[in-house]
């Protein structure tokens, strides 16, 4: 019987005792794939009958979704992780059981991540992100949404050491300074940033952003520090833009949006300007005569 790579059980019920059935069929020997994303009847006991029954599955496993499966904890994150050595990617979003444990358990057992999301882990602290900078310093995407546990030493762990990271999510960590910012400069490769809410951050911490040319994505909502100052700085150094959220920035006018304009009109598809009281051009025909690839006018409602 022809091998198969995936197994999706996202939204399924009984989540569990399928996984573990389907484990012990010779079609899924090789799986690559498993997304159990807000699946049900999924818990650590699961996990641990995966690994005593089917310890030879999943050495090929690359990618596993465990997004809000929240009645998975450490415990569960050691056994699942113990048995999958090639994994790549593994995703852990809404998750407020999980610790640095389960980080520890992770950087001990797959060496090779270079994809995670810790979105939601409330309780993963610098110590945490300090394992995952020494163990996973190819990392390309990391998104730490609302970990806020996290300090600037733990964020300054990772920005020394995942020099290579693509993407980085820090939405609703407000409490960050722009001396933590500033140090987001050393990642030549970012293409993705986001940073909404970042409540602390000023055009300094901006300006220092603006090294990161590569940047394709960046979302400044609610940043309501920022100004024009910080804009324009971007819009110069950063001209390959295709993704920009100024959303329920009061301080930036039009005159910013001239200056994208002029450097990034023929990449930008998406522009919120939705709460911007000083910009008085922002009606969906004037952005269009500024930026004629728009095709998205609203990130957030």
């Amino acid at each position: 019987m022809e091998a198969t790579n995936n197994i999706d059980l996202r939204e399924k019920t009984n989540a569990g005792d399928k996984l573990l059935a389907a484990l012990l069929l010779p079609r899924y020997r090789q799986v690559k794939h498993i997304n159990l994303e807000f699946s049900e009847g999924i818990e650590g006991n699961h996990l641990q009958l995966v690994k005593s029954q089917c310890q030879n599955a999943l050495l090929s496993l690359k990618c596993l979704n465990l997004n809000g499966c929240q009645k998975i904890s450490d415990g569960g994150i050691e056994a699942i992780t113990s048995i999958c050595p090639n994994l790549k990617a593994i995703s852990i979003y809404w998750n407020v059981r999980v610790t640095d444990d389960c980080i520890r358990h992770l950087v001990n057992s797959c060496r090779t991540i270079i994809d995670l999301n810790l979105s939601g882990c409330k309780s993963i602290t610098n110590k945490g992100m300090q394992l995952v900078a020494e163990s996973y310093q190819d990392l390309e995407p990391l998104n730490i949404t609302r970990c806020v546990k996290i300090t600037y030493d733990g964020l300054l762990h990772v920005l020394h050491k995942c020099s290579t990271l693509q993407t980085l999510n820090l939405y609703a960590l407000s409490g960050f300074t722009d001396k933590a910012y500033k140090k987001i400069s050393l990642l030549a490769d970012l293409r993705f940033l986001d940073l909404c809410g970042a409540q602390n951050l000023s055009d300094e911490g901006l300006t220092h952003m603006a090294k990161c040319i590569k940047l394709e994505s960046l979302n400044l909502t609610w940043c309501v520090r920022i100004t024009d100052s910080g804009v324009i700085t971007i819009a110069n150094s950063c001209t390959s833009l295709e993704f920009l959220s100024l959303f329920g920035i009061v301080g930036v006018t039009d005159r910013c949006l001239e200056t994208l304009s002029q450097t990034c009109s023929a990449t930008l598809t998406t522009l919120d300007v939705n709460g911007c009281i000083g910009i008085k051009r922002r009606s969906r025909e004037e952005l269009l005569q500024m930026f004629p690839r728009l095709t998205c006018f609203k990130v957030h409602s």
